[in-house]
């Protein structure tokens, strides 16, 4: 193989849509999918690329540090495109240790294993760290995030991303680690867990469920569409120079309710609904605390330097990301109910 790439997270959300885009497009690496499993991965998410000679999966966690120091010996890879992470505010405000461990204590482990792997000779080397435009903090009415806004995290989770995102410069400037950050704004699209704002409005419009809105649903969200993000996490890898940073929008702000309400419309004439049903379902709950008013990013710099761009407007990716959930009812049954859990067991202990 040309190269060996690690991919950590790779049966996540994200990360499962980037593993099939290198497997498929790079017959000549090895990709090495690394993840721990938890509620958030889904190995059914890979099933039509688990079989392909370049793709392995490793079933284990980032926090292990013998275990991430053995593997980075046995496949002695070439990259590492990190994405593994705690990545729902809530959780993290109800658990925000386990954030902690994970995009901070897990992101060192991945820096250390490749620093003392790759030592002096970095040449044709790169760590790539997946982040959030939630670094940030919160815009008023007005401005963009760009690549030289100053941090300002505002949730246990925000804040344990924005310190693996200094840990990764500091590896860079210290160590010389040839490292690329980049920071992303919402991801929508097929596969993603229902605990995430569209799944979740999807999966309850489908059975006729509240669907819960904090506040007065104002807070403005910049919406990327997960198969656009994939090629941008592609070019970055292969692109991107080291020690630089690129943020990563949709060029899709939408207040939550306004997003919520054109998500019903389109949902009333695919379920053969009279208009206004399903908007029936928005239910406003209490605000989530330190609730960030409007995310943007400005990701001018991505498309001016290495010639990305967004390949859809939101509409039209709301849509096929409407059409893949109820085209595939099955799988966010397994989904809620559980099931899909067993598929590592089923698919791969046999093995």
């Amino acid at each position: 193989m040309k190269k060996t790439i690690l991919i950590t997270g790779g049966a996540g959300f994200i990360g499962s849509h980037v593993v099939r885009l290198f497997v498929n497009k790079y017959p000549d690496y090895k990709i090495v999918n690394l993840d721990a499993l938890t509620y958030a991965g889904n190995l059914e998410n890979l099933k039509d690329i688990d079989r392909k000679p370049n793709y392995v999966f490793e079933k284990g966690d980032i926090n292990d540090t013998d275990f991430v120091n053995k593997l980075f010996r046995k496949y002695k890879f070439d990259g590492v495109i990190h994405l593994a992470a705690e990545s729902h505010v809530d959780r993290s405000i109800a658990d925000p240790g386990a954030f902690i461990n994970t995009n901070i204590i897990g992101t060192v482990n991945l820096l250390n294993a490749a620093r003392l792997l790759w030592k002096d000779d970095f040449s044709d080397k790169r760590f790539y760290h997946i982040s959030t435009d939630e670094v940030y903090g919160s815009l008023g009415n007005t401005g963009f995030f760009t690549e030289n806004t100053a941090y300002d995290p505002r949730s246990p989770y925000s804040a344990s991303k924005a310190s693996s995102d200094h840990l990764v410069r500091a590896y860079f400037h210290t160590y010389k680690l040839p490292s690329v950050i980049s920071n992303c704004s919402n991801n929508y699209g097929p596969n993603q867990f229902p605990e995430k704002l569209i799944p979740l409005a999807i999966n309850n419009i489908i059975n006729n469920k509240p669907i819960p809105i904090y506040g007065k649903g104002e807070n403005v969200r910049d919406w990327l569409y997960v198969i656009d993000h994939a090629a941008a996490i592609d070019l970055v890898f292969h692109e991107g120079k080291s020690g630089e940073t690129y943020n990563i929008g949709g060029n899709n702000e939408w207040r939550n309710i306004d997003l919520i309400k054109k998500l019903c419309e389109t949902a009333d004439a695919k379920l053969s609904r009279k208009p206004g049903t399903s908007a029936k379902l928005i239910t406003f709950v209490k605000d989530r605390a330190g609730h960030d008013m409007r995310y943007a990013i400005d990701s001018s710099k991505i498309q001016n330097e290495l010639g990305w761009k967004p390949s859809l407007d939101f509409e039209e990716g709301l849509e096929k990301t409407l059409d893949w959930y109820l085209q595939n009812k099955d799988w966010m049954k397994r989904i809620t109910d559980g099931s899909y859990q067993k598929y590592y067991e089923e698919q791969y202990q046999k093995r």
